[in-house]
């Protein structure tokens, strides 16, 4: 079991979430489920706040969007959690910025998707990312959460 960090010691943690993850609950929810982008939001708040964990949550559309978010989180965040979504399998511009932010990075999808399309198995993001979890459905995003906290404790021993 993982010990909550003191609140006045709270790392922050980036949420990215990509393309047409504003459309969840309504878009192939027997791939995607019924949860939508909110309830994503809520668990990792809740998970963030028995964690000890700040979180900046946020989605977009747009790649260079993405891309500057992932930028930004060299000087303030401590890790990030992504879902890049469509840009998994063709952004080799989003692994060039998450490679250059040397900060630990968790790799999410809702769906497995090795088991999906054969285009899907390719993830350019997996080479920067620290760990990846795939198929777990949302929950996926508070064990990203979980998994970054005990990076974040292991780095600082």
């Amino acid at each position: 079991m993982l010990r909550p960090l003191p609140v006045m010691e709270r790392p922050l943690i980036a949420v990215l979430n990509g393309p047409n993850l504003n459309m969840l609950g309504q878009r192939q929810p027997e791939i995607y489920g019924r949860a939508t982008l909110d309830d994503v939001e809520q668990l990792c708040l809740q998970t963030a706040e028995k964690l000890g964990l700040a979180i900046d949550f946020r989605q977009t559309n747009i790649e260079g969007e993405l891309i500057s978010w992932v930028q930004d989180c060299r000087k303030r965040a401590q890790g990030i959690i992504i879902n890049p979504a469509g840009y998994t399998h063709t952004s080799i511009a989003l692994l060039d910025a998450l490679l250059t932010t040397d900060l630990p990075v968790i790799e999410v999808h809702i769906s497995n998707i090795h088991r999906r399309e054969p285009f899907r198995h390719h993830s350019y993001v997996s080479r920067a990312a620290t760990g990846v979890i795939c198929g777990l459905g949302v929950a996926g995003y508070s064990l990203a959460l979980q998994a970054m906290t005990d990076l974040i404790l292991n780095e600082d021993d």
